[in-house]
């Protein structure tokens, strides 16, 4: 028998900036989902020996860049840094930082920045576990589906009917709170019984919507 796969590696993600630098709820709900950013002078409440283990990424208030320590070992490649900028002028030419945020930094553009510099498989939005009834339709066809994960740019379906892959299809469905959404979608990927359908041509207002609702949905209560 194999030996199990050592657990994966807790990332370290750090804050140089205060409260305000960040939007409301934004580190509450990239929290929920994983990531969460914990201000530089709490890393001695972290468990384990983590306050000693160098950071993935610094999110650093551009007010206090001067002030940030050096990395160690010297030889190791530099903690990189996110930036938090009121955007007046362009960011510093300090070579650790790899990308910026405008203050106060909301989730999607943090989690975005976070998925393209830590993931191999980056996703663009955040998804949210859901329980929605919705309908496909496909020419003359039209049939009952179970939405089980949603995005702004896509879902995954439960569906008894025969749907083969690349096949276009309108997905119909309400949110709760009301908000009809109705988009044309592609299948892209089958998993046994369960389609991942990508949105295309959908409105902006209904993606919004969906952003908000799955915002709401990975929020503490």
């Amino acid at each position: 028998m194999p030996p199990p796969a050592p657990p994966l590696r807790r990332r370290l993600l750090v804050a140089h900036a205060p409260e305000r630098a960040f939007a409301p709820m934004a580190r509450a709900i990239l929290a929920r989902m994983q990531y969460t950013i914990v201000p530089a002078e709490d890393l001695f409440l972290l468990p384990g020996g983590l306050d000693e283990q160098r950071p993935d990424l610094r999110f650093v208030d551009e007010t206090l860049l001067e002030s940030i320590p050096k990395d160690e070992p010297p030889s190791a490649p530099p903690v990189p840094i996110v930036l938090l900028t009121a955007g007046r002028r362009s960011p510093s030419r300090d070579p650790r930082i790899v990308a910026a945020v405008r203050k106060p930094a909301g989730m999607h553009e943090l989690y975005r920045v976070i998925q393209q510099l830590l993931e191999d498989h980056p996703r663009a939005t955040p998804r949210v576990a859901t329980e929605l009834n919705a309908h496909c339709r496909a020419g003359e066809r039209f049939w009952p589906v179970a939405i089980l994960s949603l995005s702004e740019n896509g879902c995954l379906m439960h569906c008894e009917e025969p749907v083969e892959l690349g096949a276009q299809v309108v997905l119909v469905f309400d949110l709760p709170g009301g908000t009809h959404v109705q988009t044309e979608a592609e299948v892209a990927y089958q998993l046994v019984s369960d389609l991942g359908l990508v949105f295309h041509a959908t409105p902006a207002a209904t993606r919004r919507a969906i952003g908000e609702y799955v915002a709401r949905r990975l929020a503490p209560a």
